[in-house]
């Protein structure tokens, strides 16, 4: 989100406010986003909606001291972004159904969830995207695959943009893709935290303590990143500048292309998907 470019959307509200709703929640209350009508969320205990409560703009409603929770929530909102656990969807989408607004776009960050459940559960009225932020929304770096359903607009689908840019990158992809999808950027952020884990490992088995081991792996990631960032350069590129004609670096790339890297994560890549898609049919 550029600071230059300020950003104003409707009314939100998110019903379940979990840590992902939560940090897209954050990415809102920065300078430069305006919200007209505010935030409004909802979660299971007092507790959890207390904590929310306090955040200027923001009004939390707990469903186990109200019942009617959901429904004040999304009362006069123009964005609903549905953050319960996959399998409490459907009965909340019967439950809010009809006090949702004509033209109210619903937006799902459920995994696994399809559009077409959601369409068939709301009435033709309103506008459905599908979404799939990744973790690093907490520090305002995600990367958001979205897709529109059979009932949203060209302006539907720039709301869920604008709504997801506070937290990071969006791609727009077509629904077929968001499975695919999440086992690149949604699974993505555990691929680069294991490799760490496992480099980190290996930096302590060479006799280095796990103070230093984690200073020179944690580091070497994040300025890895930042000059991929701040280049023109491909990964491609970046790497041959790393790996000299003969030597040390070039030894240690031969071994990764002998176990088949690539190969590997297409099969990892896959395995996640296959089981998208049995989440998807309920299994």
């Amino acid at each position: 989100m550029s600071a230059d470019a300020p950003v104003r959307l409707p009314a939100i509200a998110f019903l379940g406010a979990g840590s992902m709703a939560r940090a897209i929640i954050a990415g809102l209350l920065q300078p430069g986003v305006e919200i007209d009508g505010g935030i409004r969320t909802t979660n299971r205990t007092a507790a959890k909606a207390a904590e929310l409560a306090g955040l200027e703009g923001v009004s939390a409603y707990a469903t186990e001291t109200d019942a009617a929770a959901n429904l004040a929530a999304v009362a006069g909102a123009k964005l609903v972004v549905v953050a319960v656990k996959p399998a409490m969807v459907p009965e909340l989408l019967r439950e809010i159904a009809g006090d949702l607004e004509p033209g109210t776009v619903v937006v799902s960050v459920a995994a696994g969830v399809t559009v077409a459940t959601f369409e068939s559960l709301l009435p033709e009225s309103v506008a459905v995207i599908r979404s799939m932020p990744n973790t690093p929304a907490v520090v305002g770096r995600a990367v958001t695959g979205i897709a529109a359903g059979t009932r949203s607009s060209d302006d539907d689908l720039a709301l869920a943009v604008a709504l997801f840019e506070t937290v990071g990158d969006v791609i727009v992809v077509p629904e077929e893709q968001i499975d695919a999808l999440s086992t690149i950027s949604g699974s993505g952020p555990a691929y680069v935290f294991y490799l760490i884990e496992q480099l980190t490992a290996t930096a302590i088995d060479k006799g280095f303590t796990p103070e230093q081991a984690a200073l020179m792996v944690q580091g070497t990631f994040r300025g890895a990143s930042e000059l991929l960032s701040a280049s023109d350069d491909d990964p491609a590129e970046l790497r041959r500048r790393v790996t000299s004609p003969k030597g040390t670096t070039e030894r240690a790339i031969a071994v990764f292309e002998e176990a088949h890297l690539k190969e590997l994560f297409d099969r990892a890549t896959d395995a996640a998907l296959a089981r998208a898609r049995e989440m998807a049919a309920g299994a």
